[in-house]
């Protein structure tokens, strides 16, 4: 069954009969991060760009991703058994009904490769088509942020919470310029502009992980993107989720693992900065 079908089957089941201990495949995924981030950060200093390698317009990977990637998909391949992968540089991409890892090993190839900050890990694990656990590791801040599913959402060990900043006018969003998808590139500088003029200003980090799990902990009032891949949002989305914010596609739905376009937003500004996109994205990709 393709991935997508797989994945985007209705999520509204209510409860879910899990076999694992959540708390100890945390801690074990957050072990993990910490291994790959001590690898990524070793090859910050010595990385040369021209071992930078180029997956599509704009698109890049190197050995670093790549390595990162194998690293934590091998030692995940033990927290679960025949748990299934969706990882960006595609060194596993089985499927399973069940349990399936959504991984990216180096979100924000492009600041890394540039000597630049933020860049992180993000893995997320879903249980039959629900996202029951996320973890996003920021190196340079030293910052791991995590949810489990109903436990709340967590930024080295503290709980976090999404801004009560309660309108758009005092709000700062985060987005993601289009760097290959520029179809729907006019809608988007209009609506760029509408929120330059209506909001406390707009930011591009450069890492939707990062994002949203700044969002999560109330640095940010809201992030919207399109042209987004599943492990991009996965772990983040979770992570505001649980830390009290909402989570959508452009028209409100849940679409946005699959659906290449996210908001994720303290619930307050949720609905007011909804309408106003609907008024510029009015056709669904």
């Amino acid at each position: 069954m393709p991935k997508n079908k797989l994945l985007l089957k209705a999520r509204n089941s209510t409860k879910l009969k899990m076999s694992i201990n959540l708390e100890s495949i945390n801690s074990s995924v957050i072990q993990v991060c910490r291994e790959a981030g001590e690898f990524i950060q070793s090859q910050r200093q010595q990385f040369e760009k021209s071992k930078i390698e180029t997956k599509g317009l704009h698109d890049y990977v190197s050995y670093v991703d790549k390595t990162s990637e194998k690293m934590i998909v091998e030692k995940l391949k033990h927290c679960i058994p025949n748990a299934g992968f969706i990882a960006e540089e595609g060194t596993s991409n089985h499927i399973s009904e069940d349990y399936n890892w959504i991984i990216d090993p180096l979100d924000g190839t492009t600041n890394f490769i540039h000597g630049l900050a933020p860049y992180c890990i993000s893995i997320g694990l879903s249980y039959r088509n629900q996202m029951i656990l996320g973890v996003i590791f920021e190196p340079n801040l030293n910052e791991m942020f995590t949810a489990i599913r109903g436990k709340g959402a967590y930024l080295n060990g503290k709980p976090i919470y999404v801004s009560d900043t309660p309108d758009l006018d005092n709000s700062l969003l985060a987005t993601g310029f289009p760097y290959y998808d520029y179809h729907r590139l006019d809608e988007y500088m209009e609506l760029f502009k509408w929120c330059m003029k209506n909001t406390r200003g707009v930011r591009r980090l450069g890492s939707a992980a990062i994002d949203l799990a700044y969002v999560a902990c109330g640095r940010m009032e809201g992030f919207f993107e399109y042209g987004l891949k599943p492990w991009d949002v996965a772990a983040g989305a979770l992570i505001v989720e649980e830390a009290g914010g909402k989570v959508s596609d452009f028209q409100g739905n849940d679409n946005y693992l699959f659906g290449k376009e996210i908001l994720a937003f303290n619930k307050k500004t949720y609905h007011d900065f909804l309408k106003t996109m609907q008024l510029y994205f009015k056709n669904h990709n």
